[in-house]
């Protein structure tokens, strides 16, 4: 008896459209956390993993249309009619801007890189990159972040050195993949979670799965998070709460939300991003919350933002900086 065969062609067909309908609603300015978890389940299989790839290459070749007058136009007009719709539904309170063109600003931001024997990576300033290793996970790295991957027979290491990474992992149950950022550790089988080393802990944000975060130091028992829970692992202690994933996440789609930020954390997570920094010249508001959307490395929406709310003039400082101070000092 004969089998019929599927269509390879019609195949591929149908993810290149699910990966370019994933690439608009990953786009969208509100992203749920179920939205992130089904589709890190679509990407698990390697036909759409790698229509997805194509479509974040084709969008980073359309970037370099930027500047072209007709591509301005059509852009300027796209934008028009989003935030004309996306006003008839926004809530009452401090908004700052809103960095998004049509389904634009999504996981274009650096490249895909395939491991091929290198234990080293490296982002600049403003860059990210996808890294898919020799296990079938994968790693977002974000701006100016750095990691060494160490597999063995029994572990799966990787040391975040500095920065912030997104690790999707692929099931092994007899190899633990196992995050080392200073003094923290997080255990993973395979699961989706964040990392990000500061100056003053690690955060671990919890996509899908589970995880057990440990620090070292310590001597504690290690928590075990659940999805929409995070860690924060300073010389004090860990502590776990629940948290808005998709506001956690927003970096890996190109955006940074803040809500009830205090301006002076606001400040410094956009200048994650910039290697010409923004300096805030107003000790008065640097614990005022605000909130709203901008594009990882849009400083002028930033500070054209800042300055329209609260009233501040921006001026340049000698070494690219710049500075928001108060209307009259």
């Amino acid at each position: 008896m004969g089998r019929i065969m599927g269509n390879p062609t019609a195949r591929v067909e149908i993810a290149d459209r699910e990966a370019a309908e994933w690439h608009e609603r990953l786009g969208a300015p509100s992203v749920t956390t179920e939205t992130i978890r089904e589709f890190f389940d679509w990407r698990k299989f390697p036909a759409n993993a790698d229509a997805y790839r194509r479509v974040e290459l084709i969008w980073t070749e359309s970037r370099k249309l930027a500047g072209t007058p007709a591509i301005e136009d059509a852009l300027n007009d796209a934008m028009s009619r989003r935030l004309a719709k996306s006003s008839e539904r926004r809530a009452p309170g401090i908004l700052l801007g809103v960095a998004a063109v049509g389904a634009a600003a999504v996981l274009v931001f650096g490249g895909w890189t395939w491991w091929q024997g290198r234990s080293t990576f490296t982002t600049g300033v403003g860059e990210q990159w996808v890294v898919q290793l020799a296990d079938g996970s994968s790693v977002r790295l974000d701006t100016d972040s750095r990691m060494r991957v160490r597999f063995s027979d029994g572990q799966r290491l990787i040391d975040l050195e500095r920065g912030q990474a997104m690790f999707s992992v692929a099931h092994d149950a007899q190899r633990p993949f196992v995050v080392a950022a200073g003094d923290a550790r997080v255990t993973a089988i395979g699961t989706v979670f964040d990392v990000q080393r500061q100056a003053a802990g690690v955060s671990v944000t919890l996509v899908s799965g589970a995880v057990d975060v440990t620090r070292v130091s310590g001597g504690e028992k290690p928590l075990r998070l659940a999805a929409g829970q995070e860690a924060k692992v300073t010389p004090a202690g860990t502590v776990g709460r629940v948290v808005d994933v998709p506001t956690a996440t927003s970096w890996t789609e190109g955006r940074i939300v803040f809500r009830d930020t205090p301006m002076s954390e606001a400040v410094a997570e956009v200048n994650r991003y910039l290697t010409d920094k923004v300096v805030l010249d107003a000790q008065g508001l640097a614990s005022v919350p605000v909130n709203g959307v901008f594009k990882t490395g849009d400083r002028d929406a930033f500070v054209a933002a800042a300055s329209g709310v609260f009233g501040l003039e921006p001026s340049a400082g000698p070494d690219g900086s710049i500075r928001l101070s108060e209307r009259g000092k």
